[in-house]
């Protein structure tokens, strides 16, 4: 049996003194300073990133995270080009003393004890140039003084946007381009939009319009802005698999007919190389019988980049949508039937003549881009271009618009 040990009222409060002591040393061991690396450990969070996508124009969802970030938001499938020079990272825009590391859109952000981000510059990282979103109209030499072969000068314009979805484009002030330009006749593609929800500023004085939406809302569609009424206007190419979708509009002209094209995309992964190796042929077809008519002028976006010199990256490309041999070989035959791509005529062994640029990785600030948009006429026309331009300097879509000068 154990003897129980009576302690007196002083003697109590020195073992209370004695327990309070080494219990403060305990505390104070686990007070002590911790590494540079443990502090950094434990105060690590991690944010998460939206991107932005600077064209979309309508309601945007966030873009998902990991593998499908590559993906940008709102881009439809008719748009989409590889670039092997794509891969974004973001920078920081603050500057000073900033450090994060990334994956995907995942920052890691560094935080010290006292609440205070600690950043830290990235290595081996610039000023990065960044996509213009804006024209400066004001800026930009809209005049030509090129003639025909002859010598006479143009007197007859047209232009050609694929503007990436109606709305969109006019939120970022794109009708601007139509007073600047001032053509003929304004071609549209990728308008997204039927014609029963069309924005009332779509209405412009001087100019009679004609819409042409597929079955799908929000996807394809054409439209034609022109000052003088056409003879007669047909849409589509009377193939009613093609034509659900809204892809073409004819304009009869007393001296030749315009069609105005949307030509399907071989999409991510060639899934609709199949649909695109029947249009063409059947385009040919539809051209052939007009051409016995009158000449044609052929404009839109016709989705491939005919030669190298066509796209800055084509090593790469060679099995993407837009640059495939089956492509380019569609475009080959056409122009053998009696057509001329007109840039290509004028300007042979320009480099750097680009069309469309992926919103991905600043492309269009480096220029890292695809010539996709063409003005194609009859041979019998040849004689009558002045000059055929690429307004590279025009925003609002991530294609900027063309201008086909004639005298006729």
């Amino acid at each position: 049996m154990k003897a129980k040990i009576h302690r007196s009222e002083p003697e109590k409060s020195a073992a209370k003194m004695e327990e309070s002591k080494e219990k403060g040393e305990n505390e104070r061991e686990d007070d002590k300073p911790r590494s540079r690396q443990s502090k950094r450990n434990i105060n690590k969070i991690v944010k998460y990133h939206e991107f932005e996508d600077e064209n979309s124009g309508e309601e945007d969802n966030v873009r998902p995270r990991g593998r499908q970030a590559k993906r940008k938001r709102g881009e439809s499938e008719d748009e989409e080009f590889a670039d092997d020079d794509n891969k974004k990272k973001k920078s920081n825009p603050s500057g000073r003393g900033r450090k994060t590391k990334e994956k995907g859109n995942i920052e890691i952000v560094d935080i010290e004890s006292d609440g205070e981000e600690k950043t830290k510059k990235e290595k081996n990282v610039g000023t990065k140039k960044m996509n213009q979103t804006s024209s400066d109209y004001s800026s930009i030499d809209f005049s030509c003084n090129k003639s025909t072969i002859d010598g006479k000068t143009w007197n007859f314009k047209i232009s050609s946007w694929n503007v990436g979805g109606l709305k969109a484009w006019l939120k970022k002030d794109g009708l601007q381009f139509l007073k600047y330009e001032n053509p003929d006749i304004f071609c549209l593609q990728e308008t997204r939009c039927s014609e029963s929800k069309l924005p009332p500023e779509t209405k412009v004085d001087g100019y009679h319009a004609y819409w042409l939406m597929g079955d799908k809302e929000g996807y394809a569609g054409v439209g034609l802005y022109t000052k003088v009424k056409p003879l007669e206007v047909k849409y589509g190419l009377g193939i009613k698999e093609h034509d659900s979708e809204g892809r073409l509009i004819t304009a009869e002209y007393d001296k030749f007919y315009l069609v105005v094209a949307y030509v399907p995309n071989a999409g991510r992964g060639l899934v609709t190389l199949p649909k695109r190796m029947k249009w063409d042929p059947e385009l040919r077809k539809y051209l052939k019988q007009l051409g016995a008519k009158k000449p044609i002028i052929l404009c839109g976006d016709m989705n491939v980049s005919h030669q190298s010199i066509d796209l800055a990256n084509p090593k790469t490309n060679t099995r993407n949508a837009g640059f495939t041999q089956e492509e380019r070989d569609g475009m080959t035959t056409l122009l053998k039937e009696g057509f001329v791509d007109t840039f290509r005529h004028l300007y042979p062994e320009k480099t750097g003549a680009y069309t469309f640029w992926t919103y991905m990785g600043n492309a269009r600030s480096r220029n890292v881009g695809w010539r996709l948009d063409y003005f194609i006429v009859s041979e019998r026309l040849k004689p009558q271009v002045c000059d055929s331009v690429i307004r590279s300097q025009v925003y609002g879509s991530d294609h900027c618009p063309i201008t086909l000068l004639l005298h006729m």
